[in-house]
């Protein structure tokens, strides 16, 4: 399975116990909607490997976890640290204005004022904030992700309405 096909779900934090079992953090806003996944995939030498799940207990963003044929904490220790994905076909769907990162890259956005302005090539995350990347032309222009800014998202058309600040747009195309 190829990283891009993929989400980061989390990270293992510390062995539990001394049968095997490890401890991790869920990057999830929901982590009870994971609670019947089977495996998960761990990354080593650059490959997404998948893990087999025998246990899997919730405690709010945090989780126990066993894997099958790991039996012994010094078998576990090995895992400390390693970060945690899923498939991409996991995560829940979202409707309304609510979007996954990744689901919205190629987008159209225009602004309620100013009109058309390209399409998000990414969006970057800053620890404070997440912005849509997008262009016109040759130009960069960064828009944020907030709550009020966002009016409308449009999966079907794959259009992204907002409404920003005046002069936001044209601070970056006429620089």
């Amino acid at each position: 399975m190829n990283k891009e096909d993929c989400f980061y779900f989390g990270k293992v934090i510390k062995t539990h116990g001394l049968e095997g079992g490890l401890s991790i953090r869920i990057d999830a806003d929901e982590p009870a909607a994971y609670a019947d996944i089977e495996f998960l995939l761990i990354e080593k030498n650059k490959k997404l490997i998948p893990f087999y799940l025998k246990a899997f207990r919730l405690l709010k963003n945090k989780a126990y976890i066993a894997f099958e044929d790991i039996n012994h904490i010094d078998e576990a220790r090995s895992f400390t640290g390693a970060l945690l994905y899923l498939p991409l076909e996991f995560l829940p769907a979202l409707s309304g204005n609510k979007f996954y990162f990744h689901e919205v890259e190629g987008f159209t956005v225009s602004d309620r004022a100013y009109g058309k302005i390209g399409q998000i090539k990414t969006v970057l995350e800053y620890p404070n904030q997440a912005l849509f990347q997008v262009f016109q032309d040759d130009k960069e222009v960064l828009i944020p992700i907030q709550d009020e800014i966002i009016i409308e998202v449009n999966r079907k058309k794959k259009h992204i309405l907002i409404d920003v600040p005046e002069g936001l747009i044209e601070m970056y195309l006429n620089a």
